[in-house]
């Protein structure tokens, strides 16, 4: 199995690119979840604050530093931190650091 490249400008309102490389979809995952994938947000790039419906996302932070806006809450992470967005909840995430900012990202279904 390979994995999809997408270059995403201003992906939800957010500054500069996300690079999403999907690794499995709804269909792999049985439509129990929406994405599984790794992400990069390079130095001076955001993903911006978006609300989840109907899904969860959690992040699992592999590289870099940045600020995680949870709901309105803003706290750093880094490599090794987990993040958890449930359903009808919001967030955002902005590389701080000076090298790319890499998680794992998976969309469960509610």
């Amino acid at each position: 199995m390979t994995t999809k490249r997408e270059v995403v400008e201003k992906m939800c309102g957010g500054k500069g690119h996300v690079i999403i490389d999907r690794i499995l979809g709804e269909k792999e995952l049985n439509g129990k979840c929406r994405l599984y994938a790794k992400v990069t947000i390079e130095p001076g790039c955001s993903l911006g604050y978006h609300e989840h419906h109907n899904e969860s996302e959690t992040y699992f932070i592999l590289a870099g530093q940045g600020d995680y806006d949870d709901n309105g809450t803003v706290r750093p992470v880094k490599a090794g931190d987990v993040t958890y967005t449930p359903d009808n909840h919001g967030h955002a995430l902005t590389n701080t650091g000076d090298t790319d900012l890499v998680f794992m990202a998976l969309i469960i279904l509610d």
